[in-house]
């Protein structure tokens, strides 16, 4: 199962339409159809569309009974404008493909035209181009679709580009490899007044004043181990923009962050009795709210053996520089029904970060990740 020349050419070409066309979290509709139309020529056994979402997967059959293998690539992109110069910039205003999606994609597509010239010996390789990665709900919302478990896999896979990291090279090991994290609303609510009698108001300013430092306390980073845990206060507000009104409204956001679930929830529990304290000191009520929540991402040793033989016979060098890594990743989410590994492949040293305003993916990338799936495929499924 090999790639041709003119086989990474289209990819890479493809990729580069999908740069341009970028979908947010939820609304990639148009990135799924076009995966499904420049997909259909590898004559899938079954696509199972509208996964948890705008997701898809297309299914390709073994001739006898096997394991199912489970491949994913991420379909949205980012709330964030492009700046960079390439001729294939985001033509949406606001949104653009800066984690490197679109050649997530571009890779399971290759993958896809391999299968397409030779079937699986036995079992199903299944391609997943899951939806809302970016916002940590996508993963979650495709295990609790009903039709996931017609693909029900017995192996999860996937990997994600690494700038920093050598191009071509791979980062694996087995373990967390990256964090758990929640953003985390918190409203402070009193009562507002006229500025020139603020004793008849109730303001949130000094609660305010006093949660911020407060909760970065909670975690202030550290070491990558079980204890790990930060908070980084992303926004905060209060009252509105007028000289004449004392305040009675605040709005905290902040992310929480740890290496493990267990120790999530402790920082979670933590943030909200210390909130509610504070609250209660100033005579404020308290809501409480939480988005793009993140479980912790463990690799399953059983699925990193097969990546690791995989990643050797392709004579990719690896090693286990970069993970865990402080950022997040839905995959995790996976390994509550099949052994799963995510590795990560490196974009190259010099690039760009991840989310950077001026990132483009590594049409380099798309060959090597494309073997690497492949042999597992192969290992796999013959």
């Amino acid at each position: 199962m090999l790639l041709s020349g003119d086989d990474l050419s289209a990819l890479a070409a493809w990729r580069k339409a999908l740069h341009r066309a970028p979908d947010l979290s939820g609304r990639e509709e148009a990135t799924a159809r076009e995966v499904r139309r420049f997909l259909a020529p590898t004559r899938p056994d079954r696509i199972v569309t509208g996964l948890g979402g705008h997701g898809l997967a297309f299914v390709y059959q073994g001739a006898g009974p096997g394991p199912t293998v489970l491949l994913r690539a991420e379909l949205d992109a980012l709330p964030i404008e492009e700046v960079s110069t390439v001729a294939h910039r985001s033509d949406r205003p606001g949104v653009a493909h800066l984690c490197g999606h679109d050649g997530h994609m571009a890779i399971l597509a290759g993958v896809a035209r391999a299968l397409a010239a030779e079937r699986p010996k036995r079992g199903r390789a299944v391609l997943l181009f899951q939806p809302a990665e970016e916002d940590g709900s996508g993963a979650e919302a495709v295990l609790a679709d009903p039709k996931f478990s017609d693909i029900a896999p017995d192996f999860c896979f996937a990997l994600h580009n690494m700038p920093g990291l050598p191009l071509g090279t791979a980062a694996l090991k087995a373990g967390p490899v990256a964090c758990a994290s929640r953003g985390m609303r918190l409203t402070l609510t009193g009562r507002t007044a006229h500025a020139s009698m603020p004793g008849q108001g109730v303001s949130p300013m000094a609660a305010l004043a006093a949660l911020m430092p407060a909760l970065t306390a909670l975690g202030k980073g550290g070491s990558l181990d079980e204890r790990f845990a930060m908070v980084t206060v992303t926004h905060a507000e209060m009252g509105a923009r007028s000289f004449g009104v004392a305040p009675g409204e605040a709005e905290v956001w902040a992310t929480l962050r740890a290496l493990t679930d267990a120790r999530m929830e402790r920082l979670r529990a933590a943030a909200e009795a210390l909130a509610r304290r504070l609250a209660d000191a100033e005579s404020l009520a308290t809501t409480i709210g939480y988005s793009d929540a993140f479980a912790a991402c463990v690799n399953a040793p059983a699925a990193v053996a097969r990546l690791a033989a995989a990643l050797d016979a392709e004579g990719v060098p690896r090693g286990e520089a970069g993970q865990p890594m402080l950022a997040s990743e839905d995959f995790g989410v996976f390994g509550r029904v099949a052994p799963s590994a995510l590795f990560l492949l490196g974009a190259g040293e010099d690039r760009p970060g991840l989310h950077n305003p001026d990132y483009d993916f590594p049409d380099a990338l798309i060959g090597i990740g494309a073997r690497v799936f492949l042999r597992v495929l192969c290992d796999l499924l013959g």
